[in-house]
């Protein structure tokens, strides 16, 4: 059987040996990490490296990163009404770019009356001047803006974003699950005062999200109570296996940052150059800064689902966006965000790259493309 080409690494990655490594020790322990004796000491070594670890990666302190079970848990856990950073007035009301995550979207523990959406421009970046008149339009808020799009990859004005909450007496959570080890970043020079992280985007496991909160940042309000574990704020006893991988994920995802970025840029023009061959291409967000790993793409009058199973049955995994919305016919909300029609969005499909991508992968995909467009495109045969 020949063998597949993976080009979805924004859905998720493949486990990095040294995460590997680190799950199949943690596994080998019998203690609880909050026992008292030697066994537990030993659990809880693992579950303290890898925090400390985690907040390396992202300029923080080991005793503000909460480990959870998922990024989608640590966003829920990160909107939490109340929130305040020293003295300053608690925040009242959340204010969402439109392009976020739908773990975002949802709100959190904040009401459905409390909420309002930030628009974006056609290129995918926040408006920033909306922001600035919803933030001028009410009491403290908490914003929430992702540092990268997870499917077409934008990088957002975070800085200047930041400022602009801060001033207006706020506080800023960015989601930066798809931006950790694909562009340097860290809490304090973004000036977020949480963040949010997911193991599997970067070759930890499955199951395993992280919440790190700025210096000062208080009123943070559990949504599981039970235990004291996370310094009571993540009640259940610590998936140790898969924090030990986070870890030890984290530490080989930034360190092979400097040496991957380039590189995958490089994989993307190359790919980017082959797909504008095609009549009508289009990349979306190709006229700001984008992740390097990432490429999103339509041609008028392509089904998505169509050229995905097209891709997948030449031996390549692709996706047609986010993959916590894989199976639903509408398009993509955040290309729905940007302006872009339904006929456009409906065929957009992406491709993501990660470290073992090679040149020849993207050779063969854009072969695997020139056949699907010829007959998807040419040959009338594109149905949904």
């Amino acid at each position: 059987m020949p063998e597949r080409i993976y080009l979805d690494w924004n859905a998720t990655t493949p486990l990095r040996p040294e995460a590997r490594q680190a799950m199949a020790a943690a596994w080998d322990m019998a203690g609880n990490p909050s026992s008292v004796h030697a066994e537990g000491r030993q659990a809880r070594r693992l579950v303290e490296d890898a925090r400390a670890a985690v907040a390396s990666a992202v300029g923080g302190r080991p005793q503000d990163v909460v480990f959870t079970s998922s990024g989608t848990e640590a966003n829920a856990l990160a909107l939490t009404p109340g929130l305040r950073k020293g003295a300053g007035r608690p925040v009242r009301r959340l204010l969402v770019s439109a392009i976020e995550h739908t773990s975002v979207l949802s709100g959190g523990r904040f009401s459905p009356d409390a909420i309002a959406s930030i628009e974006v421009t056609g290129s995918g970046l926040v408006d920033v001047q909306r922001l600035r008149a919803l933030l001028a339009d009410g009491p403290p808020a908490l914003v929430s803006v992702m540092l990268a799009n997870n499917e077409t990859g934008a990088v957002q004005p975070v800085g200047e974003v930041a400022e602009m909450v801060h001033q207006a007496g706020g506080l800023l959570h960015v989601d930066a699950i798809q931006a950790l080890g694909k562009i340097p970043f860290d809490i304090k020079s973004l000036d977020a005062d949480l963040i949010t992280l997911s193991a599997h985007k970067i070759g930890g496991p499955k199951g395993v999200g992280a919440l790190v909160l700025a210096e000062e940042v208080q009123g943070l309000e559990p949504l599981l109570r039970g235990g004291g574990q996370e310094l009571g704020r993540r009640a259940g006893t610590e998936n140790v296996a898969g924090i030990a991988a986070f870890g030890a994920a984290t530490a080989a995802a930034l360190a092979a940052l400097a040496g991957d970025a380039p590189r995958l840029q490089a994989l993307r023009e190359r790919l980017e150059k082959g797909l504008m061959q095609t009549p009508g291409m289009i990349v979306f967000s190709n006229d700001v800064q984008r992740l390097p790993n990432t490429t999103l793409f339509t041609v008028p009058g392509l089904k998505a689902e169509t050229a995905v199973i097209g891709f997948d049955l030449g031996g390549i995994a692709v996706s047609s966006g986010s993959a916590c919305s894989s199976g639903k016919v509408q398009p993509s909300h955040v290309l729905a965000a940007m302006g872009v029609g339904r006929d456009l969005a409906q065929g957009a499909v992406r491709l993501s790259l990660g470290w073992s991508t090679s040149e020849t992968d993207i050779d063969l995909a854009l072969q695997a493309w020139r056949k699907l467009s010829d007959a998807l495109l040419r040959g009338g045969r594109n149905t949904a």
